[in-house]
């Protein structure tokens, strides 16, 4: 089969927006990692992106993935175009997000009589099929997914998708690079970075905005030092500097026993020196973070939103606590550190519900079926 995947941006060729802030977006990773997954089952896979920057390419291939970048201002234009002659093969579309120009690609595909999947990966992105033009040709989609049950119910009650269109299906994660390690490994790596092997590590990571929960980091961490003063916290994560900085600050303020280590492209290494993933974000779908530090064997302390209620399972793969209550967060974290056996009873629990609910060998197949066929998973 011959895909076309529709997503707003596609490898920009910058790191970082001028805020600081990393840019590219989760959806963007999850059409990248899609397309590659699909490929690999012997589809040929397009994707159409806007071009945003002069210096990069209008067409190329990227890892086997033939990439179109569409002009502006008549990318809707181009798009119709090539579809109905450079990529008149293709056989289905599959849309990530709302990208204005994939609209015109539910219209022609209607009239060419091809397939369309549209998949959202964010609560923000459910939409009312009568508040405007665009949204009511979204709505004429043949298949709908959600990443988590949440947006599942937003796609019915808000966009009026009769319930037999949509699957849940989790965007996936190759868990074999986010293993478990071993006692030796972990203790190996913390010496290696200048932790001491038997200290209770908290990892936190993820963009270091307000919506991440930074305040309750900040107000909940002190309160684990003082009654856990060997336990180590590892920040990882790039995002806007005022609150870097103020992370740094109360790192200082607890005897540096914060480490504030920013972006970075590979952060397996930290997730396999920890023990607990703090998670506080206000506003998640299916947090890539959180299965990736659970696939670890981390033991996850998150909020009752979105997709997180989808993978912890309180009390046996984690806890979910309270939006903002930050001393719910420190009770845990205490509780955890000082109960090490039970914490890594549900590290393993975590570990197992990530491999088997969104590991990509039992995840891609599926989403092929969805895109190719219409089946339906739940």
């Amino acid at each position: 089969m011959h895909i076309g995947l529709l997503i707003k941006d596609f490898a920009i060729g910058k790191k970082f927006n001028k805020d600081g802030l990393p840019s590219k977006s989760g959806a963007e990773f999850h059409g990248e990692n899609h397309a590659k997954q699909l490929i690999k089952l012997g589809n040929q896979v397009t994707i159409f992106a806007k071009k945003r920057y002069y210096f990069t390419k209008a067409r190329e291939t990227i890892d086997g993935i033939d990439l179109v970048r569409l002009h502006a201002p008549f990318r809707w234009f181009e798009l119709m175009y090539r579809i109905i002659t450079t990529h008149r093969s293709i056989d289905a579309f599959y849309i990530i997000g709302l990208p204005k120009f994939s609209v015109w690609a539910v219209l022609i595909a209607k009239l060419l009589n091809k397939p369309v999947t549209l998949a959202l990966t964010a609560k923000m992105e459910i939409f009312d099929r009568n508040d405007n033009w665009r949204n009511k040709i979204f709505a004429t989609c043949d298949h709908f997914i959600a990443t988590s049950n949440e947006i599942g119910h937003g796609y019915a009650e808000r966009g009026g998708i009769p319930k037999e269109k949509i699957s849940v299906l989790p965007h996936g994660l190759d868990t074999n690079r986010y293993p478990m390690p071993t006692e030796n490994e972990k203790r190996e790596k913390r010496c290696n970075f200048g932790i001491k092997a038997d200290a209770p590590v908290v990892v936190f990571c993820a963009r270091i905005t307000e919506d991440k929960g930074i305040d309750v980091l900040t107000s909940a961490w002190p309160i684990v030092h003082q009654r856990c003063p060997e336990a180590v916290l590892l920040i990882v994560g790039g995002g806007k500097e005022y609150l870097l900085q103020k992370m740094r600050q109360m790192s200082t303020e607890n005897d540096n026993s914060a480490l504030i280590i920013g972006e970075v492209d590979f952060p397996q290494d930290y997730y396999q020196m920890g023990d607990i993933y703090l998670f506080p974000s206000r506003h998640e779908a299916l947090p890539t973070s959180l299965i990736e530090a659970m696939s670890s064997g981390l033991t996850p302390l998150t909020c009752r939103i979105g997709g997180c209620e989808d993978v912890v399972k309180d009390n046996e793969t984690g806890f979910m606590l309270p939006v903002d209550d930050y001393q719910a967060f420190a009770e845990k974290m205490v509780h955890l550190i000082e109960h090490p056996d039970e914490r890594k009873k549900m590290g393993i629990q975590a570990h197992k519900l990530v491999k088997q609910y969104c590991d990509y060998d039992n995840i891609i197949g599926k989403l092929e079926d969805i895109i190719c066929d219409g089946r339906q998973y739940k």
